[in-house]
């Protein structure tokens, strides 16, 4: 009888920022940690929080990420956190000085792109270096997709 080795961990949630993808032109990506709380770390993992309207600051040599809620845990009482609190980034020195300079540029922003616990089971988020996108981008960006489409469709067609 053989026993199983392997150590699988359990699925953590992956929360991911579509709007982003939709409104800006991502330039860069980096990787970042978050410094988060006991019980924040406990609802981020059972996928309570919205990514939605979230983005980064850089401040006095401080990397922030502001609007990021992560839902109150709801075995954690008097325990809790303040689910719209600023949390810290994680980042080395050198990298916020090389951000912020790209960030002082104008129509530059901070955003992110999602979070996840890497394997290590730390919790990160995927940052974006990102430049807002006109209206007209967008119209160009939905007719490349529905021409995308368009090809598939017609592809199968041929293949019947």
């Amino acid at each position: 009888m053989r026993r199983d080795t392997s150590k699988k961990k359990p699925r953590t949630p992956t929360l991911s920022n579509k709007k982003a993808r939709h409104s800006y032109l991502i330039l860069e990506k980096i990787e970042a940690g978050i410094a988060l709380k006991g019980t924040e770390v406990k609802s981020l993992r059972l996928g309570e929080a919205s990514l939605g309207e979230a983005y980064a600051r850089i401040d006095n040599g401080r990397a922030t990420l502001h609007n990021f809620q992560i839902q109150p845990y709801k075995q954690g009482n008097r325990f809790n956190h303040d689910p719209k609190r600023v949390k810290q980034l994680l980042l080395h020195r050198r990298e916020i000085r090389k951000l912020a300079s790209k960030v002082h540029i104008k129509g530059q922003t901070l955003v992110p792109l999602r979070v996840y616990f890497n394997e290590k089971g730390k919790a990160k988020v995927e940052l974006a270096l990102a430049r807002g996108k006109k209206v007209h981008d967008k119209r160009q960006d939905e007719r490349k997709r529905q021409d995308m489409k368009d090809m598939a469709r017609a592809a199968l067609r041929t293949r019947r």
